[in-house]
């Protein structure tokens, strides 16, 4: 493999003010896969343009056009990411992931124009591919803004992460803007151009043949009643005891109702109330209690604080004998970092079905989802606190946990949905929450087994596969190419 410049094809001239408004124009279309609620197509054709032009484009250029086209296209999320991170946070998380864009598209154009060949097609997707794996697993957040979530309204591609997981995903939606923007702005250039497409095509063609056909299963296993109920407001410290006191009772009332109608689990948001553990023990005995006389599994999430320790909980109360451990929350979201983390997984039997506990932000991690696969959960119940303008990324970003590991969602948020997805992430049931006196919703649905995923047994080794590559790429892409290199491809 011999390194080489290739300049064969000439570099767009625009003037200042003409790149800006292109940049402007791309960073437009882009947002339609960057905002809370994306266009899934979008996703795998908006890149397309800006890689074009990037490969069109001196390298000084390119990088700047490549950072005001990802700012413009990040920037209209900046009064949610204000909502989660402050004022401060904001800005300093929209300049880092268009930085990210800007690195990935620019290293992309050095490995392309170094190397003429149709196999530089899978740089684009192998550099997202390796970027998504590494946030996915090094930062406290995660990838919470991988491009795998907007495949949620398009299951067939979503199939993908039973298999990789989201370095699957993002790599297959990566390849068709690869394919265009190499034969669109170097295709005349290109050895063997028609091998691109190919290349391309053919990924893309049987991961979507698959997940066709993976949908087509019939669902099985037996059939479960679930309730959900969320009430969008908080009992916090400055909550009045008369208002603390109602939405408790409100919640009982809700849990009446959904099992009257035949529920046989009910669960209820995160969070719903900031407790002293001698107020946390007296509304467990009362909400077991309640279990106790409907006959139902109960589950409900509270925060405790003791004035020194702050702790995020789960309870999942049997209607009779012992409950299981109460459940601690792994990942804290911004803002409770103050909050101390758990490392336990709760799993309980309830007929047939083995049924795990997670709170919200943990089933934003694919390593953590994954560890109930490998357990055997059945069925996750996650009782959640969303930010509402994210309440669809947030309830994807769950069903896409579902969809790695072979299980059923029941997931409960306040300021969010109220949702049930299957294995394949399949919206079954769903609804918005609601202010007092808030929401329920009853999902008869059928539940479990497990299904067997690739994904389940190895996990994130795609991903991790694609960032080594993506890294030698990078390496050698940065070397200075000899002169008999040089004059050898320029020949060709």
């Amino acid at each position: 493999m011999k390194p080489t410049e290739f300049s064969a094809i000439p570099f767009l001239e625009l003037s200042r003010w003409q790149r800006l408004a292109l940049a402007v124009a791309l960073g437009a279309l882009l947002h339609f896969a960057l905002r809370l609620e994306p266009v899934w197509w979008m996703a795998w054709l908006a890149p397309a343009p800006l890689l074009a032009v990037a490969l069109r484009s001196r390298a000084g250029e390119a990088r700047w056009t490549m950072l005001v086209a990802a700012l413009t296209g990040f920037a209209p999320n900046l009064p949610y990411l204000y909502s989660v991170v402050g004022i401060a946070g904001a800005p300093l998380i929209v300049l880092l992931l268009s930085l990210l864009w800007m690195a990935i598209v620019m290293a992309t154009r050095r490995i392309v124009l170094r190397y003429p060949r149709w196999w530089t097609v899978f740089a684009y997707p192998l550099l997202w591919a390796g970027a998504d794996t590494l946030m996915a697993n090094l930062l406290p957040d995660g990838n919470w803004n991988s491009l795998a979530y907007t495949q949620a309204g398009f299951l067939p591609a979503l199939q993908a992460s039973a298999l990789a997981g989201a370095a699957g995903v993002v790599f297959v939606l990566s390849l068709p803007a690869s394919a265009l923007a190499l034969l669109v702005a170097r295709g005349s250039a290109l050895r063997h151009a028609w091998r691109a497409a190919a290349a391309a095509a053919l990924p893309v063609a049987a991961v979507l043949a698959y997940g066709a056909l993976r949908l087509q299963a019939p669902l099985e296993g037996q059939q479960a009643a679930f309730g959900l109920a969320a009430i969008d407001d908080a009992i916090g410290p400055q909550t009045s005891a008369a208002t603390a006191a109602a939405i408790w009772q409100r919640y009982e009332q809700q849990a009446e109702t959904l099992a009257r109608q035949g529920a046989r689990i009910i669960v209820l948001p995160e969070k719903i109330a900031i407790l002293s553990p001698e107020q946390a023990a007296q509304q467990r005995q009362r909400l077991a209690a309640l279990a106790a006389r409907l006959g139902v599994w109960i589950e409900a999430g509270v925060g405790t604080d003791d004035g020194q320790h702050r702790q995020n909980l789960a309870w999942l109360l049997a209607p009779q004998g012992e409950s299981p451990p109460t459940y601690q929350k792994h990942y804290l979201a911004p803002p409770e970092r103050e909050f101390q983390p758990g490392s336990d997984y709760t799993l309980q039997n309830v007929g047939e079905l083995r049924y795990g506990v997670a709170i919200c932000k943990d089933m934003h991690f694919g390593v953590f989802g994954r560890a109930y696969g490998v357990r055997g959960a059945d069925v996750m119940l996650v009782p959640a606190w969303d930010f509402g303008a994210d309440r669809h990324l947030t309830a994807a970003m769950t069903a896409m946990r579902g969809v790695e590991n072979g299980y059923t969602v029941v997931r409960a948020a306040r300021d969010g949905l109220l949702s049930v997805h299957d294995p394949y992430g399949r919206v079954l049931a769903m609804r918005d929450s609601a202010p007092m006196p808030g929401a329920t919703l009853l999902a008869t649905v059928q539940a479990g087994p497990q299904l067997a995923t690739l994904y389940t047994r190895t996990g994130d080794a795609f991903g991790w596969l694609c960032t080594a590559i993506a890294a030698v790429l990078v390496v050698l892409s940065r070397r200075r190419p000899s002169l008999t290199a040089t004059r050898a491809a320029v020949a060709a």
